[in-house]
């Protein structure tokens, strides 16, 4: 879909040209685009400011047949989620007007002081991830998808950076596949469907992939995830899969919580809090989106993603507050409410990973808890971490991608809240505050001292409204910040 293309406005005939435009500076070399601009900017509609955007058709001195100028606001309030969103935004504009083909004008890297080949990525990016469409269920499709969209480049710029979008289409291929695995309706995607639907997509690539049925889970004495999967007549699943190039010599386990539907067990979630439940499988598309992506762009670390699959749901088979269960690693748990059952899954999956594999990093990514997101909003993921290094690493990729994520802490002291009179440890603190910290902690618990981070998700997973490059339902938020961190570990 993506093409770096150095073009001539004079002489090649072009059907649509975006236009960036800056505020208060000139950010374009070409002068046939500066004169244009300078045109648009005569208009009292048109400054350049953010959002602002108009049309000239058929433009004199040049042979294209649609001009749109796009505003990017002040230079110094430029970056690369701007660069981004306006790319989105474009591509989303012209599909809504039947426009198959686009060329994107990229402005200079000196004159907006931003790294060449970050510009394109970021560009590329939000070209790409706005043109998905997730319409599986709809019968009218009026909207068709951009065939093509070129990036205009002077010819040094398309011989230095001629891969850079192979690596960009792959990684938002992963994105939009997290994306649709986590929009999909619950009824479609029960653990057994769910797992197959990861294991045929990674048996197009060199992942090894392996699945553990409920029957394997049982003989292995995964009886935390069991605890969860007993109130549904859907089985649970372990899907693993490995991503192992010769010469490697350092091990990233990724863990991703998969609850497929949430209902709470018995600790019944009110109504409106299952709107959205079928999103609470995000941490495992996205690691498994994630492992399939790497198999393309093969970093040289051994990386192995394990995702615990299963439903919470209440029934007569389901467990029970104050029910002690054994979880993988040999400590007991009082399950004091069942709707705080993510940890449960993970947990069993964590333990198994640090005893299997041997890590030498530990992630998990889940939709853990709702207190994330009243901490923190919807947009930003918290990240929790026994590392300050590993901790830092992730939110500095998350910053890059626009994958936010914030610092928060660990005490030592909030552990009393996990205290419990008849077992090991209490499933949820003792308070309803600090819910994110106390989850976190719990899971720490299960780690053995490896170098662990822990990102919440809640908020950031799932969309309710369309932004710039993306649109409601799934986001797929993680893939890119995880592609970028493996490859820089």
């Amino acid at each position: 879909m993506l093409q770096l293309t150095p073009v001539d406005l004079k002489k090649e005939k072009i059907e649509t040209l975006i236009v960036p435009v800056c505020e208060d500076k000139v950010i374009h070399t070409d002068k046939t685009l500066s004169d244009l601009i300078r045109k648009a900017k005569q208009l009292k509609e048109f400054t350049g400011a953010s959002k602002e955007e108009v049309t000239f058709y058929s433009p004199s001195g040049i042979k294209t047949e649609r001009v749109t100028f796009m505003g990017l606001g002040k230079r110094d309030k430029i970056d690369l989620e701007n660069l981004r969103s306006m790319a989105g935004k474009a591509v989303k504009g012209c599909m809504g007007k039947g426009i198959s083909e686009i060329f994107i004008a990229v402005p200079d890297a000196a004159k907006i002081k931003i790294d060449e080949a970050d510009i394109l990525t970021a560009l590329g990016e939000g070209a790409v991830l706005g043109n998905h469409l997730y319409r599986k269920y709809k019968e009218e499709k009026k909207l068709k998808p951009l065939k093509r969209v070129h990036l205009v480049v002077e010819p040094e710029a398309e011989k230095n950076h001629g891969k850079l979008l192979q690596r960009v289409e792959s990684v938002c291929s992963g994105t939009i596949q997290a994306r649709e695995w986590v929009s999909t309706p619950s009824n479609k995607k029960k653990p057994e469907q769910f797992a197959g639907l990861i294991k045929t997509a990674a048996g197009k690539t060199n992942l090894r992939a392996s699945i553990m049925n409920d029957k394997q889970l049982k003989e292995k004495k995964f009886d935390s995830l069991l605890a969860v999967a007993a109130g549904s007549e859907s089985k649970p699943r372990m899907v693993i899969l490995e991503h192992r190039p010769l010469g490697a010599k350092k091990t990233v386990a990724l863990i991703g919580k998969g609850v497929t539907f949430d209902s709470g067990g018995l600790n019944l979630k009110p109504s409106g809090s299952l709107d959205y439940m079928k999103s609470d499988m995000s941490g495992a598309a996205v690691v498994a989106a994630t492992m399939i992506t790497i198999s393309r762009l093969k970093p040289k670390i051994n990386v192995v993603g394990l995702m615990p699959i299963v439903e919470n749901m209440p029934s007569g088979s389901a467990t029970r507050p104050g029910d002690i269960v054994r979880s993988y690693s040999g400590k007991t748990v009082e399950i004091n409410n069942t709707d705080a059952e993510g940890r449960l899954i993970l947990i069993d999956a964590m333990a198994y990973a640090v005893k299997t594999y041997k890590p030498h990093v530990l992630i998990d990514l889940a939709t853990l808890t709702g207190a994330c997101v009243v901490a923190l909003g919807e947009r930003i993921a918290g990240v929790f971490s026994s590392d300050d290094e590993l901790a830092e690493s992730i939110i500095q990729s998350g910053a890059k991608t626009h994958e936010r994520c914030w610092k928060m802490p660990l005490p030592d002291d909030y552990k009393e809240m996990l205290k419990s009179d008849f077992a090991d440890i209490s499933n949820i603190g003792g308070t309803r505050w600090g819910g994110a910290i106390t989850a976190a902690l719990f899971l720490s618990e299960f780690v053995e001292g490896i170098p662990w981070a822990h990102i919440d998700i809640a908020g950031p997973s799932y969309s309710k409204k369309e932004s710039g490059y993306c649109g409601p339902g799934g986001t797929g938020f993680g893939v890119r910040l995880l592609c970028d961190l493996l490859e820089n570990l």
